[in-house]
């Protein structure tokens, strides 16, 4: 996380949003056999659109990782890969290879289709991260492939008063523009880590669906208790004007995302999200006939 040297802008909150509910989220595997928690699950997608998935991974077992994610395809959407942990390399079929090191991130918008792997870079040790699926608007999803890593250093982020420190991975924090922005769906992702007691207020657009996540100790939103490896789907109120995060007893971490809901039809076959079943068909033809390569329309 870079710290900015810039005075900070006070979030205002009045009216704070209250949880709708806690999510537990789902054991599951993916990949090659790669365990993991899928916090936001297929159901969820209307209600927390633009946000079609949130995978949590945390091991230190090898055989829980090592096998990783060989080539698969994606086609319609983006992701947002965040390493809390561990060594990740990811090559395309483009010719794009990377390695996503200890609170990095990788960035990545599939459009109209492209083949990746993402395979761990260790053999021993803790594997943690995140990764979120983001929708693309129906008259964006066959754009050009595009990605960007961001080493650690490369992230925004500033330390409040109280001795929260938040990460910027998107979006806009107490004046602090995040790694990526993006007009259709506005998203802001933020990872914050709050002292025992600290208290933490931002802003979010009453239109827009939010969610914290919290993958350390314990948090309270508006009253609420929200323990570790909860999902706190936060109310959407016309009034309300932000959310405030209080820390518990001990430090915690919390994800906070929100973003703009795009309102239109969701179709998903697994790595493919778009509008209509037709589009589905046409991008598993397209896939199976080899057009997701490069330069290929």
């Amino acid at each position: 996380m870079s710290e900015k040297s810039q005075t900070l802008q006070t979030e205002r909150v009045a009216k704070p949003r209250a949880v709708e509910c806690l999510v537990a989220g789902q054991a599951t595997s993916d990949g090659a056999g790669v365990k993991l928690t899928r916090v936001l699950t297929q159901p969820l997608q209307r209600r927390l659109d633009p946000f079609l998935m949130l995978d949590a991974f945390r091991s230190d077992d090898p055989g829980d990782y090592l096998a990783g994610f060989p080539d698969h395809p994606h086609r319609g959407f983006e992701t947002v890969t965040y390493m809390i942990a561990g060594r990740m390399r990811h090559r395309d079929n483009a010719g794009h290879e990377g390695l996503l090191e200890n609170g990095g991130v990788q960035w990545m918008t599939a459009g109209r289709g492209l083949i990746h792997s993402e395979m761990p870079e260790q053999e021993d040790g803790v594997m943690e991260g995140f990764q979120l699926w983001l929708n693309l608007p129906g008259q964006d999803k066959m754009c050009a492939p595009w990605y960007r890593d961001f080493s650690a250093a490369d992230l925004p982020g500033f330390v409040t008063e109280a001795g929260v420190e938040v990460t910027v991975i998107a979006g806009r924090s107490h004046g602090v523009s995040g790694a990526v922005t993006r007009d259709a769906t506005a998203p802001l992702y933020l990872d914050i880590h709050l002292p025992a007691g600290a208290r933490f207020s931002q802003s979010l657009p009453s239109g827009h669906n939010a969610f914290a996540y919290v993958y350390r100790g314990e948090v309270t939103i508006s009253g609420k208790a929200a323990p570790e490896k909860r999902m706190a789907i936060l109310v959407n109120a016309a009034d309300a004007d932000g959310v405030v995060i209080e820390g518990g007893a001990e430090p915690s971490r919390v994800l906070l995302i929100a973003g703009r809901p795009l309102g239109e039809p969701i179709a998903q076959y697994g790595p493919f999200v778009m509008n209509t079943q037709e589009e589905l068909l046409q991008a598993v033809a397209d896939y199976r006939d080899g057009r997701f390569a490069p330069n290929v329309s």
